[in-house]
């Protein structure tokens, strides 16, 4: 027999049939007619060659044919139903691996909260978190071997990517407590071009966004500098800064849990060039995943803090930025 040549809907009438026991029962779960349900059960008949059901005083009585494929049928419902619903995800009971990556300041601000309330609503699954050269080098969202990465919300200006503002984060700079030249918490302008500063770039040995939007805030009020180390990493910036008279910037949140481990203490840059919203970022090919998206949740609720607004559910991918 063709299978392409059965109406597969005859299978689907037949498991209605053995699941209520009855045809007008069958007929009111599938929203059809009693006499459809008839019809469609003659019509396996002549497909199978079998009686399939045979009345038994008021009901129905599947014959051993249909016995057999009962099991069948249930199987390959449940299957086509999960695969038109999307695979349910229980966040208690799951084994998968989750991927975030993001930068060595979240490592130190938002993985600790995040690894806290994963443990608590995932227990059985796990964690990994990558750095961001690994997600650049890889295009790991692209591809699906990252589910989610923390970042300025302008890495999601390309074609297909999500994302969701978590919070806003100022710049912010850091000297060495016993700074010689440099007192107060405040970088003047004058102050800011004297000093010796340790540069970030994040990303494959190259300036991220951040790096970039602070050049352009430079350009436009006349800001210089004079860059004397180069480091990939907030916490070596914030650690050569503690043992030098280098000027490290990075953002706020990093220089005050830096300022609590280390001899160091906390700038404010007059003028300055306001805070950056900082977002979790998904790319479409996880977007409907339902394990990616509880995941996600989790982020999201562990790290909002209620200074950036939540996006519409609706909401559209980004688009590629012009």
């Amino acid at each position: 027999m063709n299978l392409s040549a059965v109406d597969l809907n005859l299978f689907l009438v037949l498991h209605a049939v053995l699941e209520t026991g009855s045809a007008t029962g069958a007929a009111r779960q599938l929203h059809v007619t009693q006499s459809a349900v008839s019809n469609a059960l003659a019509r396996l008949r002549d497909v199978l060659g079998d009686p399939l059901l045979v009345r038994s005083g008021r009901g129905l009585v599947p014959t051993p044919r249909c016995e057999a494929l009962r099991p069948l049928i249930t199987s390959a419902v449940m299957q086509l139903q999960a695969a038109v619903e999307g695979q349910r995800f229980d966040p208690e009971e799951s084994t998968r691996q989750f991927t975030l990556s993001c930068g060595d300041n979240q490592d130190i601000c938002d993985l600790p909260l995040i690894v806290e309330a994963f443990s608590r609503r995932m227990p059985r699954a796990r964690l990994r978190v990558v750095s961001i050269d690994y997600v650049v080098a890889n295009d790991g969202l692209v591809t699906g071997d990252v589910d989610v990465a923390l970042a300025p919300q302008q890495v999601a200006a390309r074609e297909g990517f999500h994302f969701e503002p978590l919070y806003l984060d100022a710049l912010a700079f850091v000297v060495r407590k016993d700074h010689p030249r440099i007192r107060g918490t405040t970088l003047t302008k004058e102050s800011f071009a004297a000093a010796q500063h340790v540069d970030m770039n994040v990303a494959q040995g190259r300036p991220g966004v951040g790096h970039r939007i602070f050049e352009q805030f430079m350009k436009e009020h006349g800001l210089e500098r004079h860059v004397a180390l180069v480091v990939s990493h907030f916490v070596a910036a914030g650690t050569a800064a503690s043992r030098t008279d280098y000027v490290a910037g990075m953002p706020g949140r990093t220089a005050d849990a830096l300022c609590a481990m280390l001899p160091l203490k906390r700038l404010e840059l007059t003028p300055n060039p306001g805070p950056m919203v900082m977002a979790l970022i998904w790319h479409e090919r996880t977007h409907a995943d339902p394990g990616s998206r509880c995941f996600r949740e989790l982020v999201i609720d562990t790290l909002r803090d209620g200074s950036v607004p939540r996006r519409p559910p609706a909401a559209r991918p980004s688009r590629r930025a012009s």
